[in-house]
């Protein structure tokens, strides 16, 4: 892959560092556009990780905290893709049973799971950080919703000031 245009790169700080994101407009324009804009408007600041499972993936941006949240703009297109797999750090588009209903949330996956590829927009990926996406308190039950849940604290495209 070509180098990342510094236009691609969200900065995510977390309260234990700085989770770098590189943006995958090559496979998902729409949704890679919908978090830069969302993240220059500040909406992810201070939304937790509302539902966290061990092995399996951190989900957030939902300024609800429920899951049943989103920003005002638009649902989403799918922007599904067989070139390029849920690996670990992948950053997934959320969505209803409706594949055309991503809007904010996201998803970063702990581990590869091949049963998303394929049903789920890839979005983009981890390239800094990853351990600190590993921290991130777990939630319990088969849900992972997480009580008193971690929290973006800030999150803006790294081509915007620090």
């Amino acid at each position: 892959m070509a180098e990342t245009d510094n236009n691609d790169l969200l900065n995510m700080d977390l309260a234990s560092g700085r989770v770098v994101i590189r943006l995958r407009p090559d496979l998902a324009p729409l949704a890679a556009e919908r978090l830069r804009t969302l993240s220059a408007e500040g909406f992810y600041d201070n939304t937790p990780f509302h539902r966290v499972i061990s092995g399996f993936m951190a989900q957030g941006g939902d300024p609800t905290g429920t899951g049943t949240g989103g920003s005002k703009l638009p649902d989403l297109k799918a922007e599904f893709t067989r070139a390029a797999k849920f690996e670990r750090g992948t950053i997934g588009m959320a969505r209803t049973m409706d594949p055309n209903s991503a809007n904010s949330q996201f998803f970063i996956m702990f581990e590869p799971s091949p049963h998303l590829d394929g049903q789920y927009t890839i979005v983009g990926d981890v390239t800094e950080g990853m351990e600190l996406v590993d921290k991130i308190k777990r939630g319990s039950g088969g849900g992972g919703v997480v009580q008193d849940p971690d929290r973006i604290i800030k999150m803006r495209p790294a081509s915007a000031a620090a």
